[in-house]
């Protein structure tokens, strides 16, 4: 068993759930997938491997998952939420191209530590954050 199913088994029991063979398929599906993804386009791709995963099912584990901390949940602009694995990475923001839909991760210290210090000034403690620019990568600009 994995790190990442240790996790989500724990999780689900310590809210009384089990882990079912559709739960495990997202699981698995989800740990499979590079980058980010939204909940129909993971239900697609386990429409195909496991037609009992209903699109109800894959939208509670989703959740399920992200309150475990497996994965995170991500607002990038647009009508839909995207998700991506989280488990073992560190905090990033993202640049999000609006001419073609490119998903750009970045880290930079100076606004972390910025972001420390807004939230010190204003005593202020801080859980979590999404930090996003919206704009046109190089091929789009």
């Amino acid at each position: 068993m994995s790190d990442q199913e240790g996790r989500f088994r724990e999780y689900l029991g310590a809210k009384g759930l089990r882990i079912t063979p559709e739960r495990q398929a997202v699981l698995t599906a989800v740990l499979g997938i590079q980058g980010h993804f939204t909940a129909d386009q993971l239900y697609l791709r386990l429409e195909r491997k496991n037609p009992r995963a209903s699109r109800a099912t894959v939208y509670r584990t989703l959740e399920h998952l992200v309150g475990s901390g497996l994965v995170d949940k991500v607002d990038l602009g647009g009508q839909q939420a995207f998700y991506e694995n989280f488990y073992g990475r560190e905090h990033h923001d993202h640049l999000i191209c609006l001419g073609c839909g490119e998903i750009i991760e970045f880290t930079s210290r100076a606004i972390e530590e910025l972001q420390d210090s807004v939230c010190r000034e204003h005593q202020f403690e801080a859980r979590s954050h999404s930090h996003k620019i919206l704009g046109h990568c190089r091929k789009c600009h």
